[in-house]
């Protein structure tokens, strides 16, 4: 790299740093800090929460299916979020700004002990903050392969860069600073994406490029599904993406909990289902050229890293480097606060009666150190990722198949149609999921498809079967479905608000009727 591209770099570094001090200034509670206070607006919400879905992971482990495999990537990896988000804007998204205006509602999980029982809730917690610091390391390790082939930095120090920015501007401003950085980020990444693309056009021949290289690549690149990629695996995909990008990773339930409303929420849902079927067609046109451009690499997952060190000049690659930096980092700020935000309001709470007494001071403290041992932890984790099976592995075989059983409890629970599953379902699918996975990945060794599809669907129908052979409907579980439910269930974009049915209208925007 050259001095011109160093000094974007730490501009761009800069930039975060001063973004997060900003924001500090406007964190003054545990609810600024975990849900901006309700008052961030839907297209902040939107371009948010389609930043903090996808990080370094695709232009290290998705670019190497792209140059091996063609577009299938895009469609389970992409096009199946951008479905999810957008089934969500209906019936997730509402719900879930519902909990913090009607409820006073912080954290994500923080309604599972009304709604089921407070073990139901530690079990979610538990094994899925433990699943974050693998999925987390998986981040931190994939910028550190970009930032090593890229200036040749070793893979440990710039696990300790990146995650050192990281950590304060996070730590410091809370949801606020995830969100705003996650904005200036979404614009140098849409720069840096677009300088990639004149290039890589220039290369190719010219504009025309964009149909007619398709000619000239292998015929099973044009192919949505593969005998690895299969059309059941894509299918699954969908529904497990459904979950996790609406909740089930709990840093984006956080985004829609931040809005003011439930019509802000939806829109904000909107967009980034859009931007989800769109952008990555933006940023992956590259690395599906890449066979032609730099064919027979031995290392398809340092594609993207080469074009870019190949074709650029000095002072760009820093910036398309700046560009990458800001989806890892906007992932992990956000999953860093979502898990900081069920430690300190649903875990510690339980094991301390202390911790159930802090003062506003008191816990806005609490979350900052958690934010930054849980950091510390997954950088630590990170220098092992090549020990663990690399970047794939962990995001694909690991976080993929386990995020069913976590998310099913956590986001079926709030819909009408499950009210009957109580904490025997919701604990027994869990379990079922998991030994499931374990069943089929340390047991049978079975193909890629059957090691995504057997947990979550496990799952699914323990859930279901037991709400409806062995019911657990109470009372409170009713009120809790009802409170979070609303009759302004209209689309992301009907801007009517027929009087008495938004939130503020009803007089429980203060959290008035909040769980704890």
């Amino acid at each position: 790299m050259h001095g011109l591209d160093w000094t974007v770099m730490c501009a761009y570094f800069g930039l975060m740093v001063l973004i997060g001090w900003w924001s500090h200034q406007r964190v003054g509670d545990v609810k600024d800090f975990f849900t901006a206070g309700g008052r961030m607006p839907w297209w902040l919400t939107g371009i948010s929460h389609h930043m903090s879905g996808y990080s370094a992971v695709l232009f290290v482990a998705y670019a190497a299916v792209a140059y091996t495999s063609g577009i299938t990537v895009y469609f389970w990896g992409f096009a199946s979020i951008g479905i999810g988000v957008g089934i969500g804007t209906w019936l997730f998204a509402p719900r879930w700004n519902r909990l913090r205006s009607r409820l006073g509602v912080a954290s994500p999980l923080e309604y599972l002990a009304k709604r089921y029982s407070v073990t139901t809730q530690q079990a979610l917690a538990w094994s899925g903050s433990l699943l974050k610091i693998f999925d987390i390391a998986a981040k931190w390790f994939a910028v550190a392969t970009l930032l090593h082939v890229f200036a040749g930095v070793d893979y440990n120090l710039g696990i300790v860069i990146t995650g050192v920015v990281t950590l304060f501007y996070c730590t410091v401003g809370g949801l606020w600073a995830d969100a705003l950085t996650e904005l200036g980020q979404f614009v140098i990444q849409a720069v840096a994406a677009l300088v990639m693309i004149v290039v890589v056009l220039g290369k190719l021949g010219g504009i025309e490029s964009l149909w007619t290289m398709w000619g000239e690549l292998p015929a099973s690149h044009h192919n949505p599904t593969t005998p690895k990629y299969t059309t059941v695996f894509l299918l699954v995909y969908v529904l497990v993406k459904t979950l996790e990008y609406n909740g089930g990773m709990w840093n984006l339930a956080q985004r829609y909990m931040a809005a003011p409303d439930t019509r802000a929420a939806r829109r904000g849902a909107a967009l980034s289902s859009l931007l989800y079927l769109l952008w990555p067609l933006v940023l992956m046109f590259p690395m599906f050229a890449a066979p032609l451009l730099i064919p027979g690499i031995d290392k398809p997952e340092n594609a993207y890293a080469i074009m870019t060190t190949e074709f650029l000049p000095p002072g760009l690659i820093g910036l398309v480097l700046a560009g990458i930096f800001s989806h890892t980092m906007a992932m992990v700020s956000s999953d860093a606060n979502a898990i900081s935000a069920v430690i300190t309001r649903d875990m510690i709470p339980v094991m301390s009666r202390r911790a159930r007494a802090w003062t506003d001071r008191q816990g806005l403290t609490a979350a900052r150190l958690t934010t930054v041992v849980f950091v510390l932890l997954t950088m630590g984790v990170a220098t092992q990722a090549e020990n663990l099976g690399g970047v794939l592995q962990i995001v694909v075989n690991w976080v993929a198949a386990l995020m069913g059983p976590i998310s099913i409890p956590l986001l079926l629970g709030m819909l009408p149609a499950f009210r009957r599953c109580g904490a025997r379902a919701a604990l027994t699918s869990w379990a079922g999921g998991l030994l499931a996975y374990a069943l089929v990945y340390y047991v049978l060794d079975t193909g890629q498809t059957a090691l995504i599809a057997t947990p979550v669907l496990v799952s699914l129908t323990l859930f279901t079967g037991l709400g409806l052979l062995a019911p657990e409907r109470s009372a409170t579980t009713d009120a809790l479905v009802e409170a979070i439910g609303g009759e302004d269930d209209r689309g992301p974009c009907d801007t009517s608000s027929p009087a008495g049915t938004d939130d503020e209208s009803r007089g429980k925007g203060d959290g008035s009727t909040a769980l704890v």
